[in-house]
């Protein structure tokens, strides 16, 4: 029983290890860039055309539950601070074969009042460029370019918003 105890714990431990280190593998990097052929909200962006600015680059598909509990804070966030030098990146990942519909996430983001920039990566080209495994997943990239912050799943709000003000009041 104990030893069965020890290889639950341990396992825990080995898991929760993984994911901090994934996680944290990209920061103090330069952010890659985001190629992505379509774009809705905006035309194409450049991370090297938003030096200067604080950028998010956030992860996520529609059909996501977890995504969609992290939704509010992203748009309050764009709401908040896009006129203070923030631009978040919504990447559309999708996770299942209905969410590579462009129609749909066209829907999907009017219904839902998403404002700021979504491009659409069906083939995971952004997103294996940023090694990422999760939904949803933030990236903050600060002023440099470099990223600075990785958030994967829900929860942490107040600490993202934190650095998001932390990194906006740094010089450019």
């Amino acid at each position: 029983m104990v030893r069965r105890m020890l290889i639950g714990v341990s396992a825990f431990v080995t898991g929760m290890l993984i994911t901090w280190l994934v996680a944290n593998a990209g920061v103090g990097m330069k952010a890659p860039d985001i190629t992505n052929e379509t774009w809705l909200n905006s035309a194409p962006l450049h991370l090297s055309d938003l030096k200067g600015k604080v950028v998010m680059v956030e992860f996520w598909t529609f059909g996501c539950y977890n995504c969609r509990n992290v939704e509010p804070y992203v748009k309050q966030w764009h709401q908040k601070y896009a006129d203070k030098g923030l631009v978040i990146i919504g990447v559309h990942s999708p996770e299942f074969s209905y969410e590579h519909d462009v129609a749909k996430v066209k829907t999907y983001i009017r219904d839902h009042d998403i404002r700021f920039p979504i491009p659409i990566d069906n083939d995971f080209s952004t997103w294996n460029r940023y090694g990422n495994r999760y939904w949803p997943a933030m990236y903050l990239i600060d002023k440099q370019g470099i990223i600075r912050y990785v958030r994967i799943g829900e929860g942490g709000y107040q600490e993202t918003e934190q650095l998001i003000r932390s990194l906006l009041s740094e010089p450019s």
